[in-house]
């Protein structure tokens, strides 16, 4: 049995890059996809090439796979301490996404809102949500907040996660 726990442990190393990878891939693929239809297929459009780069940044190769029928969403909802979130999704299944965003907000303390509750507290300025006012948390709902944030980026469908905290 020697050399048993040798393959185990690659195999654990292998397994776990490969999902940080993969995420990474259908998040960008996701993009090129809804870049390209946003410009109708333009290969010289600002934005396409921009995102096609990203891609060539994280050696995606090129794929000849029929596109997706992708919806670009932009949620709202409230976390930790008050805090305004603005949750843009990028998916082929808006039900799915939103049941997941809403499971995730409320094991962290947070809820989904409805439209215009969360983005008057935002400008939107170069396709960033930038917050005009910002509410002040303490150092426990902060925790909890950038533990949220990240468990809803390391969802496939969340492109961006958008906070109103100082």
């Amino acid at each position: 049995m020697s050399g048993h726990n040798k393959w185990s442990k690659i195999k654990r190393k292998k397994e776990a890059g490969d999902a940080k990878k993969g995420q990474v891939f259908s998040k960008l693929v996701r993009l090129i996809t809804m870049e390209a239809k946003k410009c109708g297929g333009d290969a010289n459009a600002p934005a396409l090439r921009a995102a096609v780069e990203k891609a060539r940044a994280e050696n995606i190769k090129k794929g000849k796979e029929p596109g997706e029928n992708l919806e670009k969403i932009t949620y709202e909802a409230y976390g930790p301490g008050g805090v305004g979130l603005i949750i843009e999704v990028l998916t082929d299944n808006k039900n799915r996404a939103v049941q997941e965003i809403k499971h995730l907000l409320s094991e962290n303390g947070g809820n989904l809102s409805g439209p215009g509750s969360v983005v008057w507290a935002f400008k939107k300025e170069n396709d960033e949500w930038v917050p005009q006012s910002t509410v002040p948390i303490p150092e426990e709902d902060g925790q909890k907040l950038s533990e949220l944030i990240k468990k809803l980026e390391n969802i496939d469908d969340v492109q961006e996660v958008h906070a109103n905290a100082e």
